[in-house]
């Protein structure tokens, strides 16, 4: 039950700050405090249901490197979408047509900070780092990333590929990362980076919901398989093979830690044996 009662009460912080984004006046400040207050809301109510339903400290989101840690989240998904776009424009399908909207982006930066935390406290907090402690990191991985890829089939444009490279690209590669460091903050970052330089500076559409106002008044054409077409540059080979890079990297990190958990298994004699670390 505690995997369910962490699932609402994120999902439902989540819930609640979407419907004031949409309900409010459409400023651009509006929409970057309540974005951040979303965020904030998010960490509260996931550490202080952590406390409630396992009776520890939420280690996941210690206070000491939270800062370091998502700074070079952020920096890593801004280079990471930055190499996606430079090789789509390298074939010349990337144009930039002039400046875009710095309100625009403004505004970006409350919306995606809201959806970077909530989904990464859903999908890696709660999701993955429970079912790791039943199947152990490999089978959690996989299971958590096809989910998570499923969970943005209903986008427009997604498709069975879209949600296919979202799952590659962002469901097996931000779990690594979480396996990796043990810690939220850097997945965190990562996933906001990823999302604002695909939306707030490079102006291109992210997950397939459609074009933002970004930093860049920007359009892409070409083969959808290496511009990701409707969907956005998420749903482009390149991206597909930046996030499985990033995935072996992140990988090998975690068992060089020995950050990596072995599956539970049972025997006749003593029952289950306790989830150790390779």
């Amino acid at each position: 039950m505690r995997l369910v009662k962490q699932l609402l009460a994120v999902a439902a912080v989540g819930f609640v700050g979407s419907r004031v984004v949409a309900a409010g006046p459409g400023n651009p400040w509006f929409t970057l405090a309540a974005g951040a207050a979303t965020a904030i809301a998010a960490v509260v109510v996931y550490a202080w249901v952590v406390r409630r339903t396992e009776d520890r400290a939420p280690t996941e989101l210690a206070w000491p490197g939270a800062t370091a840690g998502t700074i070079r989240g952020v920096l890593i998904g801004v280079a990471m979408f930055a190499a996606v776009i430079v090789n789509i424009a390298f074939l010349g399908g990337y144009h930039v047509h002039g400046l875009g909207s710095v309100s625009g982006a403004l505004a970006l930066v409350g919306f995606m900070a809201a959806v970077a935390v909530t989904e990464e406290l859903l999908f890696r907090g709660v999701l993955f780092r429970i079912v790791e402690e039943r199947t152990g990191t490999w089978i959690a991985l996989l299971l958590t990333g096809v989910v998570f890829g499923l969970a943005h089939l209903p986008n427009p444009d997604a498709g069975l590929w879209g949600a296919t490279a979202i799952a590659i690209e962002a469901g097996f590669m931000l779990a690594a990362c979480y396996v990796a460091t043990r810690s939220l903050w850097l997945p965190i970052g990562l996933h906001f980076g990823w999302n604002f330089a695909a939306g707030g500076i490079f102006g291109t559409a992210v997950s397939g919901t459609g074009q933002p106002d970004g930093l860049l008044d920007a359009t892409t054409s070409g083969p959808a398989l290496l511009t990701g077409g409707a969907f956005g540059p998420e749903g482009s080979l390149y991206a597909v093979a930046a996030g499985m890079i990033l995935t072996v990297v992140f990988l090998w990190l975690a068992h060089r830690r020995g950050h990596i958990v072995a599956r539970r298994r049972r025997t006749a004699e003593v029952g289950p044996v306790a989830t150790v670390s390779a």
